[in-house]
Parts: C-alpha cells; structure tokens; sequence
C-alpha cells in the first residue's frame, strides 16, 4: 500500500484521539489507515490502536508504525472492511494501468469459469483439480465470489473449447488459398498396449506466411484391425474438414503406420486432383529417413557394437566389477565420468556409449586381462569400434539438427542427405574392412529409400534462391560422375519442376482467368478490350472517333503483333535465370518464408507453388515410438474426451504461445538483394532472422 502512505488525512481524523491526549500538540496522523483506526492515550503513556470495525486494540507506539495495522485490516473480519479492501484493489489498480478513474474490472463468473476450462485443457490438468484442497484455497482467496464447478462442468466446458475451436478451425481452412499436408501417428494409451490412437495433423503455410501445424483428429483405432478400415477413416476425415481437394502430400516418420500410408493413394488418387498425379504424395519424414539409414547401419554393425555392450554392461553388473574396473581408470588416467550403456533402438545412446567406451580403451585392456568375464577387444577391435563411432556421429549430428530446426521447412534437408550420401560412398574404400562392408551394404539401403522421397526435397531444395539449380547439379556430380547419366537425372528433374509448375499455372488461370495484355486495361473492364472496342471512364463519355482513341487503338494493335512473336519468360523461368541470393552467410538462420513473402508479386504463381512445397513436413522429428504414449490422466478417460482435449490443447497454443514457431535467439539479420531496379540503383532488403519484418536500407 506504498501508494496511500504518504496521504494526508482530514482534519477531523488527524485528532482523532483520545483519552487525556492534548490535540494542539497530538501528532499528526498521515497515513490512511487512521481512517479506520482510533488512536487512545492510556494513563500509563501508551498509546493504542483500537479497530473501528471489530473493535480489536493493538499497539500505536510512534516506533511500532502502521505495518502492523494495514495487515490487520487485511484479515479482519468485519463485511465493512472487506468491500473496502476491495474498493482499495480497485484503485490500485486504476493507478497501475494510468488512470485513477477506472472503477475496475467487473468479476464475470462465466469468464472466469471459461479461462478455468482453457488452463485446464491448454496445462492438461485432470478435472479433479476442482476439488483439489490447495487449489480451492488459492480461488478463494483470490476471487471469494468465483463458483467452483463439479468435474462434469469442467468435463462440459472444455468440450466446448473443443467444439468452438474446431468449427474455427474449419472455417480457416475452408477459406485457405493453399493446399496442406498431412501427418499420421500412432499413440498408445498404456505402456504395454499396442497402438490404439492416431494422430492425424495438417501443415500449411498461412496467409501471412508462417508455418502452421493443426491436429485435426485425435482417433481411437484400437478396434480396427484392417489398413483399408483405418484409411476410409483418414479420407472420411478429410471429407469432414473440407480439405480432401486440397491434399498435397502425406508425411511418414518411424511411428507412422506405413501400411496405413501406403494404402491412402488408392483412395485419393483416382481421384486426379494431386499434384504430378500423386508422384510427390508419399514423402519420408528427413529425420526418420536418416534414423532408418542408421538403424540399417547400426545392424550392420552388430557384432562390434555388441561386443562393446557387452563389457560395458559387465563392468556396470555389480559394485565389485566397477570398483575394480575404476582402479584401472586412475591407473591409466582415463577421464572421470560414467559408462554409458545403450538402448539397441536409440542411435543417440548407442554413439554416446560407443564414445566413451573409447575414452576408457585402456582401463577396459586391462580390466579384461584381470577379470576373465569382461569382454576382450584387441587393438584392432578398437579401430573398428573408433571407426563406426566416427560413421554413427554424423548420423547422430544431422538428426539432432533435423530435429531442431527453428522455421522446418522442406528446404533444410536436400544438402545434409546429399552430403551424407557422399559419405556412404567414401566409407565404402576405408581402409577399415569392416566399415567398408558396413558403409556399402548401408548404402544400398540409403538408394532404396532415397529414390522413393528425394524429389519433394530437391523441388524444395530449388525453390531456396540461395542456390536453386546449383545444389542439385554439384551433388549429383559429385555422387553420379560428370556422365551422361547424370545430365539425364538433372533434366528429368527440370521436367517434374516445369510439369508441377504447369499445373499451378492452370489451376492459376482457372481462378482469376487469363490475363491479357493492354496498355491501357486499367481503364476498363469490357471484355471488348482485346479487340480495341475500349469503353473510356473518365467522366464523360469518349468519342471512338477522337484521334486521341484512335491512336492508343492502333498503338494497341502494335504491341499486340509485335508482342506477340516475343518469347514471355515464365516465373519459372524468370527465377531459374536469375543468379543465385548470396545472403550473408549459407545457414539455418535464413528465413525462407520470409523471401518468398517479399517476392510474391514478383513470382506470384511459383510463389504459391513455394507456399505448398515447403509446408510439407520433410523434417518430422525423429522420435521413439514409445514415447508416444498418452499420460495417466489421459488414458483413464473415454476416446471422445481424449480427442477435445488433445485437439483443444494444440488448438490453444497460438492464443497462449502468440506463435507456433519457437522462440530463438536471434544473431543479426539476412540482407536480400531486391531484383527490382529503381532509378539504377539496386535496393537491400534485410530480413530479421524471424522473418517478422522488412527494412529498406540507405542507397
């Protein structure tokens, strides 16, 4: 209450004491909260403080204060002093938002009762938090007048932020420009059940050009045994979000039902509205991609990692054997930290303990030459394990990066995939036999799932005007030889970019028609134009027989002969011919959303080709599928109620969060050369690395 305490009373209250006080030389009283209190003198000297309201004496000595008094104000149970108390909170906070006018906001039992169902639905509270002791404490103190509900009410009311959500959610995407892409994961509602819900989710690129992920279903399958039961559900659901027309691609991660995903084209594409006529519908998530090439690896490598499992393992079996073996690491020096030992299915945990198994080369020699149950490994075992160790890193790099991309669009992944490709085939002539067996059997596997999802991500990877063409033609080259062959592949390439390209300029033309070419077509909109009949809107009506009309007719009929024997460049083309962005600096940080937002009106059909290509989900994190598993509170519910609170609580995060995107830190900014040229001289677009915002710089 540092606001009133320095007030000044009435006067009336200043003297506001006695009991043989003498009120000419009485103290003033300053502090408001005389208002409630009277100040008695007792015969002994003492001063006291008696409540106006429950009449309770405490001290008034001058070195006691007024503290004392203030908190008793704040506990005492008189009605008068608590709607005081409220009074005084609304003041204060009329002084905290500027204005000492402000009556205060108006306690709305509805309101409040919404935002408990949104905490509920957003932070996945059980409904039982309603009766919780602490919980109800804390509500009443902060707002006595505020109604709890029973766990029914609060089930009703978050089911309703599920049902508004949802019919929001479907006027947005029934109004969306775009096409979407779509993921399905599986969910198990209990450790030891097998997958009983599917996740079904939509990317887009919205109008403002930020990436976007909504889960549209949340379905109980575990009574579905057939693929072809559980895809006529995806396609119905589809059907339900009006957004079966505007399907693009669907997205598989290793907690994908492939079965599921690979019947899905036989319902949607008959239907003949995918793009390259489903050729681009199934795309492998990069993470999964390159978790899958790892597993293979890993398999591969079998024997040698087993081995090192195997003592690892052993020396963490008992007390006895780590104390022996952490002799050896003082003895040799070895570094002082803990043995790692590995899940089979985790690349992560299968690195980390291959590398530090290596760290501890000598404690583990000579361990096992004291403690005949430790696995022996020779000097030669130990340069294979350094080797796959070295191999398994760049896996577990380019993972790590794929999953922590800040703005995952599909451009990301084209270069490191190549680049991991290239490493495959330089393993394949190690010097170590056995990684080149590895590296080679690997390989053949990498090609097997790389032809069947390369292509999104090279379109993608063209679509990035740091390097359009390029990437494709230096990778290749330098996986496939300068050959014929390889010229082959690029032009096969050019050819699915200009087919894809072609059909957006249909569906382009098919929305807005065809676009003609007049000098003078901002003056009207007769569809006599293109023949020279122009209606003039100028105020009053023209002559068609003024020499001014009849001169910008004939000038029309000239730029119509001559233009049209000149060749008109495409957006495609236009952006392929032009040389490459060289921005800052080639990283992660670049914001392509936020080029391809600024040159729209340049590009504006490849710019919408753009929009669907890089909202696919390329980089759908690598996750274990066991982590995808329902909590407690979760999974103790019906199917219809995991669904509304699953659906509400991603539906929620951008009214909580205010983006989808994380927050990151930001390292300066991406300056974009503008093609356009004013006056000769060249303007400079810098791009915040969030892609919120644009500044022109000086010339």
């Amino acid at each position: 209450m540092s606001e009133i305490t320095d007030m000044d009373v009435s006067t009336s209250n200043a003297a506001n004491m006695s009991g043989g006080g003498n009120p000419k030389t009485a103290r003033r009283l300053r502090s408001l909260v005389w208002n409630d209190f009277t100040k008695e003198r007792r015969p002994d000297g003492n001063c006291i403080a008696i409540c106006n309201h429950c009449k309770k004496q405490l001290t008034a000595s001058s070195r006691a204060g007024t503290t004392h008094l203030k908190n008793h104000l704040i506990t005492c149970t008189s009605t008068k002093v608590r709607v005081k108390r409220k009074k005084l909170v609304v003041r204060r906070l009329g002084k905290d938002f500027g204005n000492d006018n402000v009556e205060g906001p108006n306690f709305d039992q509805e309101k409040c009762r919404h935002d408990l169902a949104q905490m509920v639905v957003y932070h996945g509270y059980p409904f039982t938090i309603v009766r919780h002791a602490g919980f109800r404490t804390f509500v009443k103190n902060l707002q006595p007048q505020f109604k709890l509900m029973t766990d029914d009410m609060i089930r009703a009311d978050c089911m309703k932020i599920y049902e508004d959500g949802r019919v929001k959610l479907r006027e947005l995407l029934e109004k969306l420009p775009c096409r979407v892409s779509l993921t399905v994961e599986m969910w198990r509602s209990r450790d030891d059940a097998p997958e009983d819900y599917m996740c079904l989710a939509c990317h887009y690129v919205d109008d403002d050009w930020k990436l976007k992920r909504k889960i549209l279903n949340f379905l109980h399958v575990g009574g579905l045994t057939s693929v072809e039961e559980i895809s006529k559900i995806i396609v119905e659901k589809l059907h339900d979000w009006n957004i079966y027309r505007k399907l693009f691609s669907i997205v598989l991660d290793n907690c994908s039902d492939s079965l599921v995903v690979a019947e899905l084209p036989n319902y949607v594409r008959p239907k003949g509205f995918l793009p390259l006529r489903g050729d681009l519908f199934i795309v492998q998530g990069a993470a999964s991609f390159l978790n899958i090439i790892a597993q293979h690896f890993m398999m591969f490598a079998n024997d040698i990692i087993s081995r090192v499992r195997d003592s690892v393992q052993y020396v963490r079996s008992s007390l006895d054997t780590l104390n022996g073996f952490q002799k050896h690491v003082e003895r040799v020096g070895a570094p002082e930290k803990e043995l790692v030992l590995d899940d089979s299915h985790d690349l992560s945990l299968t690195y980390l303990m291959l590398e530090t198994a290596c760290e501890f080369q000598g404690a583990f020699t000579c361990f096992a030459e004291e403690d005949d149950g430790c696995m022996k490994l020779s000097p030669d075992d130990w340069t294979v394990v350094r080797a796959v160790t070295d191999c398994l890193y760049v896996f577990y790099q380019a993972i790590a990066k794929f999953s922590g991309a800040r703005i995952p669009t599909a451009n990301l992944y084209f270069n490191e995939i190549c680049d991991i490709h290239l490493q495959l085939v330089n393993w394949g002539t190690s010097s170590v036999p056995e990684v080149a067996a590895i590296a080679s059997q690997t390989l053949e596997t990498f090609e097997q799932y790389w032809s069947t999802t390369r292509l999104v991500m090279i379109i993608a990877s063209i679509l990035d005007p740091r390097y359009k063409m390029k990437s494709i033609e230096y990778f290749f080259k330098q996986i496939y030889g300068d050959t014929c062959e390889t010229t082959e592949k690029i032009e096969s390439i050019r050819k699915c970019l200009g087919d894809l390209y072609n059909e957006y300029v249909a569906h382009s033309n098919n929305l807005s028609g065809t676009q003609k070419f007049l000098c003078y077509s901002e003056y009207s909109h007769s569809s006599d134009s293109a023949t020279g009949n122009i209606e003039w809107r100028s105020g009053a009506e023209s002559k068609s027989s003024s020499t001014f009309s009849d001169a910008r007719r004939g000038l029309d009929h000239y730029l119509l002969e001559t233009s049209s024997s000149q060749a008109h460049k495409s957006d495609l083309d236009l952006y392929l011919d032009e040389a490459v962005d060289r921005v800052n600096s080639i990283d992660d940080n670049f914001n392509i959303l936020a080029w391809w937002k600024f040159y729209a009106a340049k590009y504006p059909v490849l710019s919408a080709m753009a929009r669907d290509i890089l909202a696919i989900p390329t980089s759908n994190s690598w996750l274990d599928c066991r982590s995808r598993l329902l909590d407690e509170n979760l999974s103790s519910m019906d199917p219809v109620t995991v669904q509304g609170l699953k659906c509400g609580q991603d539906w929620l995060k951008d009214e909580f969060e205010g983006h989808l995107e994380p927050t990151a830190q930001v390292h300066g900014v991406i300056t974009v050369p503008v093609t356009a040229n004013l006056d000769g001289v060249v303007d400079k677009c810098t791009i915040h690395t969030t892609g919120d915002e644009f500044f022109l710089l000086s010339h």
